[in-house]
């Protein structure tokens, strides 16, 4: 970990950085003792109402980086809301709030409120008459709450980004800035991301003052330990007999399948049903109530796959999901680096195959493997349906 560029190599624990009794329960109730790199790096910065500017890989418990000293600084005495995190989709607002809310567990008079789009709005203004000191919300749906005057900012002192350089590249730039501009009592702003961009650098150029850079770079040790195929099949029209055959001899009890269009997305999930596997489609399109409900029905094993566009790429926590399935080759690199991210978390073995049917979608994996410097290992099928391995020199 670097911290305004000057190496540090040390272990936390949580109880050397100061927090308070109740939030300390709540951790020993987590069976945390040990911060994680960033959370080091953040909590005592954050405790100070630093500026904080923090980039980590995904899955290095960036929520607790921000979240722990947010919760230390509320007052539960307070009517006003005291702290902000904006996310830039509703699963990782949904899954902010339920991580903050295991923070509060041990303390009495905190109030957390979730806004996001796709819930009635009139279910939110009656929560936001409770008088919470935490929110959580997408900018698209605090911006309605702040023109409908349900919401007011003027006490918050403690502002965060979530996934910043996500929020930014989906075209929040001017709801964020807005938001920003209405908050005259702010004592400090965090940025937290996987990538810093261009625009998150305006952001603090902006809105921050002398801020703290922590880096958590991937490590051997760190990193997902998930071995990549790539399957290189004659026609598109193999990729479903490829997918099932795939899942059912992995015996697979969890994996995404990623497709990088709504309609595709739709029309595997229903496919795979017609199979006979337990599945359901995820994308913006879903209705919330529907979306959160396929999350949740995954979580739990009902669901043994979720077909899915790059909105569930990022944000979500689920640790113990099998294998990754690529049916469509991502338009991004990030997107894969994403999508296969879904799998080997929390010290497990994962798996990641891409379903390749084409010159364009070859091209793209080539790209892919030379720039994120991954060992994808090539399949085909012989004469005889077996998959065998290719020779890298093909």
């Amino acid at each position: 970990m670097e911290i305004n560029g000057v190496e540090v190599q040390e272990t936390f624990l949580y109880q050397d950085l100061g927090l308070s009794q109740p939030t300390m329960q709540a951790l020993e109730k987590k069976g945390f003792t040990q911060a994680t790199a960033i959370q080091g790096g953040a909590i005592p910065f954050f405790m100070d109402w630093k500026d904080v500017v923090a980039k980590a890989p995904t899955g290095t418990g960036k929520t607790y980086a921000f979240g722990i000293p947010m919760v230390e600084h509320i007052d539960p005495s307070s009517h006003q809301v005291q702290a902000l995190v904006l996310a830039p989709t509703r699963e990782l607002a949904i899954q902010i709030r339920d991580e903050l809310r295991d923070l509060c567990v041990y303390r009495e008079g905190v109030r957390i409120v979730c806004l996001y789009g796709g819930q009635p709005i009139d279910k939110q203004i009656t929560q936001l008459k409770n008088r919470p000191q935490l929110v959580v919300a997408t900018p698209g749906r605090l911006m309605d709450h702040m023109k409908r005057r349900t919401i007011k900012l003027d006490s918050v002192e403690t502002v965060v980004l979530d996934e910043a350089d996500r929020m930014l590249d989906m075209g929040f730039i001017q709801d964020v800035t807005c938001i920003l501009d209405k908050m005259p009592n702010r004592r400090n702003l965090g940025l937290f991301s996987a990538t810093i961009s261009r625009e998150v650098m305006d952001i603090s150029w902006v809105y921050q003052r002398d801020p703290v850079e922590i880096t958590v770079r991937p490590v051997e040790q760190n990193r997902p330990n998930i071995q990549q195929y790539q399957i290189e099949l004659s026609g598109r029209e193999e990729k479903l007999d490829t997918l099932v055959a795939l899942l059912n001899a992995g015996e697979y009890a969890r994996a995404f399948a990623f497709c990088n269009t709504k309609n595709m997305t739709d029309r595997l999930a229903g496919l795979l049903q017609m199979r006979g596997i337990p599945c359901q489609a995820i994308h913006g399109d879903i209705p919330q109530r529907m979306r959160e409900r396929a999350l949740q029905q995954f979580k739990t094993g009902a669901l043994r796959v979720l077909v899915a566009t790059d909105v569930a790429a990022r944000g979500l926590d689920i640790d113990d999901v099998d294998a990754v399935f690529n049916y469509d080759v991502p338009d991004e690199q990030e997107y894969y680096i994403h999508r296969i991210g879904r799998t080997g978390r929390a010290q497990r073995r994962g798996v990641a195959y891409t379903l390749v049917a084409s010159v364009t979608e070859s091209v793209k994996m080539r790209e892919i493997a030379r720039n994120t410097k991954a060992e994808i290992q090539r399949l085909k099928y012989d004469q005889d349906g077996c998959l065998m391995l290719v020779d890298p020199q093909t």
